[in-house]
């Protein structure tokens, strides 16, 4: 458990990302700025960025599915400008379809300053291909594993472990400040402004919670009850009745 623990709080975040994410830019010290969302599925349910969307934040949103992109961009004509909807699938292995080249090609005005990665296969190679510095970085692993066990994602099976995470966060020069399931991510530099213990920075696998180890079937449900809000379950129906997101019967997102 971590200092951030304490503030994890969904709007419409899985885990308690949209509390601690506020709480980190709040530290920080920033306001208003651009977001991306790799694997956006229909922008909202299980969004760590679209609370931010809400309070006045634009947001690159990235989807490959082609029905979840529809819906998706109609819901951002609806936002003022502040989606802006890209359907692609993400290349981990660079090119003309990196993040970096869709990024490129999507001319934003402004630095990308939270970074959230969730498509249930590469989200390892996409962050370590990116060239980018977000202010925080949010990002999806295999949370079933303890610490020390150090797997990378290779087209198959589970999804990367928290300690080969881990150490490419080290390698870009990023520090671990929580995790949730989804491990978040600030540079080396602004750590030093959020004020955390000695303790959390010198030893980041005490920020591994255990609820994702071997969780029985009431377990499974109390996480999901404690998180659940009504924003959450709002757009949990809009889903069902257009088959475009969780328990809509969509399509995970992607790389290529």
């Amino acid at each position: 458990m971590g200092t951030f623990d304490a503030f994890r709080r969904n709007v419409y975040s899985q885990n308690g990302e949209d509390g601690v994410i506020a709480e980190i830019f709040r530290r920080l010290g920033m306001g208003s700025s651009w977001t991306c969302d790799v694997g956006a599925w229909d922008g909202r349910y299980g969004s760590n960025c679209y609370a931010l969307v809400k309070r006045g934040w634009p947001s690159l949103m990235i989807e490959a599915d082609e029905r979840r992109i529809e819906y998706l961009e109609r819901f951002a004509r609806r936002t003022g400008g502040l989606i802006r909807p890209m359907q692609a699938r993400v290349d981990h292995r660079g090119g003309p379809q990196s993040l970096d080249a869709l990024v490129e090609r999507a001319r934003l005005p402004g630095p990308i300053e939270l970074l959230s990665i969730d498509i249930d296969s590469y989200d390892y190679h996409v962050w370590r291909s990116y060239s980018g510095r977000p202010a925080v970085v949010v990002i999806e692993i295999d949370s079933s594993t303890l610490p020390g066990e150090r797997y990378v994602h290779c087209g198959e099976g589970r999804l990367t472990s928290f300690t080969a995470m881990l150490e490419l966060g080290r390698s870009k020069g990023y520090t671990l400040v929580c995790h949730t399931g989804n491990m978040i991510f600030v540079p080396d530099e602004h750590v030093g402004r959020l004020g955390l213990p000695a303790q959390e920075l010198e030893n980041p696998e005490s920020l591994f919670i255990t609820e994702w180890l071997n969780p029985t079937r009431m377990q499974t449900w109390s996480r999901k009850i404690r998180f659940m809000t009504p924003q959450r379950a709002w757009v949990k129906c809009v889903n069902l009745v257009h088959g475009t997101g969780p328990g809509g019967g969509g399509l995970s997102s992607g790389t290529g």
